[in-house]
C-alpha cells in the first residue's frame, strides 16, 4: 500500500464527542496556522486526547498517535528497512508518515520516552520544520499541513521523567485540567446517556472525591472513570457497585482510602 494511502486510515471520520471548556480550539487554531507545534499538559482522563481527535478532525487532518515509552527508539519513529518479496524496501514511521504527506503526529505521554529519541523531533519543531533520516540519505522539508503535538501528565514529573528545556521551549502549551461540574455533567450525560439529575450527581461525587487528592490519593478520579460509572449505571448495575468497581478499585488499594471514598459515594447514592 502506498504511503499516501496508508496516512488517509488516520483521517478521524465522525465529530468526536468533545465539549470546549476554555479558548483552547481558538488557540490550537492559532497554533497550526502559524506552523507552532503544541503541547497538551493535565491529568490522567481530562480529555487532552479527545480534544486532539476533536480538532483533528475539524481542520480535516490525518492523526497518527504514538502511546510512548521507554523502549521507544528514534527508528520507531522515523522508520525502518524491512525484508518484503524477496528484496530490502523502506517503511516511514509515523513521523516521517505526518511530515511528508501533512498531520498531526501526537506523540501521547512524552515523558516516557527516552531522551535520545525525543531529540529527533528537534529540527522538525523549529523554524527549519525538516527531518533527515540518516538510514536512507533523504531530508524531508515538512508538509504545509504537518504538526507536531505532545502530551503529559505534570503530576507524574519527576527529574528523571521531564522534557528537557531546549525541548520545551519549541512548544507553546495548553494546561487542561477536569471540567467543572456543569461541562462534566453535560459530558456524563452525553458519553453514558444518563438523566441530567443522575449526571448532575456523579460530576458533584467526581469533584467531591477530587479533594482527597494529597491526602492518601495520589490521583483524583478522572472523567473518563465517571463516563465508566455512568455506563454501568446504564446497564443496570447499582450505582453504588458501579462506583466500587469503577473508581475505588481503580483508584486505591489502601482500605482506609477505599472507605473514605465509599463515605463521598454514599453522599451521593444511598
Amino acid at each position: 500500500m502506498d504511503s499516501r494511502e496508508i496516512i488517509q486510515q488516520f483521517l478521524i471520520p465522525s465529530p468526536p464527542n468533545y465539549i470546549p471548556q476554555a479558548d483552547e480550539e481558538q488557540t490550537f487554531r492559532a497554533a497550526f496556522q502559524s506552523r507552532i507545534p503544541v503541547i497538551i499538559k493535565g491529568p490522567t482522563g481530562c480529555g487532552k486526547t479527545r480534544f486532539i481527535e476533536y480538532m483533528a478532525h475539524h481542520l480535516h487532518l490525518p492523526l497518527i498517535t504514538v502511546s510512548c515509552h521507554e523502549d521507544l527508539t528514534a527508528g520507531d519513529l522515523v522508520g525502518r528497512y524491512l525484508w518484503k518479496d524477496d528484496e530490502t524496501v523502506w517503511q516511514d514511521g509515523p513521523l516521517t508518515l505526518a511530515a511528508r504527506h501533512g498531520g498531526i503526529c501526537y506523540l501521547d505521554e512524552i515523558v516516557e520516552a527516552r531522551k535520545d529519541t525525543v531529540v529527533i523531533i528537534h529540527s522538525l519543531t523549529d523554524d527549519r520544520r525538516m527531518l533527515y533520516i540518516d538510514k536512507t540519505g533523504e531530508v524531508i522539508r515538512a508538509h504545509h499541513d504537518f504538526m507536531m503535538v505532545l502530551s503529559y501528565n505534570p503530576g507524574y514529573q519527576s527529574i528523571v521523567k521531564d522534557l528537557k528545556t531546549s525541548t520545551k521551549q519549541r512548544f507553546v502549551s495548553l494546561m487542561f485540567t477536569h471540567p467543572v461540574v456543569e461541562t462534566e455533567t453535560a459530558i456524563l450525560q452525553s458519553e453514558s446517556g444518563l438523566s441530567p439529575e443522575i449526571s448532575r450527581r456523579l460530576a458533584d461525587m467526581g469533584a467531591k472525591i477530587r479533594q482527597l487528592k494529597g491526602f492518601g490519593l495520589d490521583e483524583g478520579v478522572s472523567t473518563r472513570l465517571l463516563v465508566y460509572v455512568g455506563r454501568l449505571i446504564a446497564q443496570g448495575l447499582p450505582p453504588h457497585e458501579a462506583c466500587r468497581c469503577a473508581i475505588t478499585h481503580t483508584l486505591t488499594d489502601d482500605l482506609d482510602i477505599m472507605r473514605s471514598i465509599m463515605d463521598i459515594v454514599s453522599l451521593y447514592f444511598e
